[in-house]
């Protein structure tokens, strides 16, 4: 007799980063596209019933502010640059990915945390910190085509011997990756972090909230030049330009929730503090190719 596959890998396509969030559930994040293209994604995501192996792809750069479900402990492995890092409920973090980007996780949820034993005190200092060593790719490699295996055979592993690999797997990578960590430059580099998930704690509580750049400053406790410097690690690109991004997708995602009956194109730039409406159809263009009125006319989204 034949039998179903136990272990069903879902498969997400987005066109719109909005979407993309929409297809990872657990999180808490959101998502702004910050480069030229017709947003592209992809999300495939199996539950070993406690345990969550995810694999993201996104064709633009994207600002990703998010934190872990609670209570659980997230391996992410960047496969831009071949980095791990390590994720609880706690890290709320903010970046921007590169062009073609692909990431797979592991998530091991919180009953599976506390029955395990698994500590986070050893941890300390690691969370969000990248996190480099030889099997990162080899594992990646292996994760991912593990998901497409599992979406094509009738005859799968034990739940049980997938959910212990990928444990013994991930802290055997974890303790290799801290060999090779560089003290200094974790220092650094979590200095730079801190001045960033102070911004992603404003971004995220106060997410309708227009800035400017002194402001900004002054909501991540630093000088306006330590803050460029954060940004120039964390993002690529200059906190000005990232005020400007981040409210093109305030007003797209507006736009995308609005009846164009009751409301114009003009009224949302202007919420967003665009006043000249050409130059904000020109840059809106520019980022979603489309123009602002043609996203109004194809709600809802």
């Amino acid at each position: 007799m034949t039998t179903s596959n136990p272990l069903q890998v879902q498969a997400f396509k987005a066109f719109d980063v909005i979407d993309q969030v929409r297809a990872t559930p657990g999180w808490v994040q959101q998502y702004r596209q910050m480069s030229p293209g017709h947003f592209n994604g992809l999300v495939r995501y199996l539950d070993l019933q406690g345990v969550q192996i995810y694999e993201e792809r996104m064709n633009t750069r994207v600002e990703q502010n998010f934190n872990a479900p609670e209570g659980a402990l997230a391996f992410c492995f960047d496969r831009s640059d071949n980095a791990l890092y390590v994720l609880n409920g706690e890290s709320r973090n903010i970046w921007i990915t590169p062009e073609n980007y692909q990431e797979v996780a592991v998530v091991f949820g919180p009953e599976f945390v506390q029955g395990q034993g698994l500590g986070v005190e050893r941890l300390d200092g690691l969370f969000m910190a990248p996190l480099t060593c030889q099997q990162n790719a080899l594992f990646c490699r292996w994760l991912s085509a593990t998901l497409t295996r599992l979406s094509q055979t009738l005859d799968p592993p034990s739940r049980e011997a997938l959910t212990q690999q990928l444990l013994d797997d991930c802290l055997y990578i974890l303790d290799n990756a801290c060999v090779r960590l560089d003290r200094d430059g974790l220092q650094r580099r979590t200095e730079e972090r801190a001045i960033m998930q102070r911004v992603a704690q404003w971004a995220a509580d106060l997410p309708e909230e227009t800035l400017n750049l002194l402001e900004l400053a002054q909501v991540a406790g630093v000088s306006l030049r330590q803050l460029q410097s954060a940004f120039k690690a964390f993002t690529g690109m200059a906190p000005s330009q990232w005020l400007r991004l981040r409210r093109l997708n305030s007003a797209h995602r507006e736009l995308r929730s609005c009846n164009p009956q009751e409301t114009t194109v003009a009224e949302v730039a202007m919420h967003w503090s665009f006043w000249h409406l050409g130059r904000f159809s020109s840059s809106y263009r520019a980022l979603f190719k489309e123009l602002p009125s043609q996203t109004l006319k194809r709600r809802p989204g």
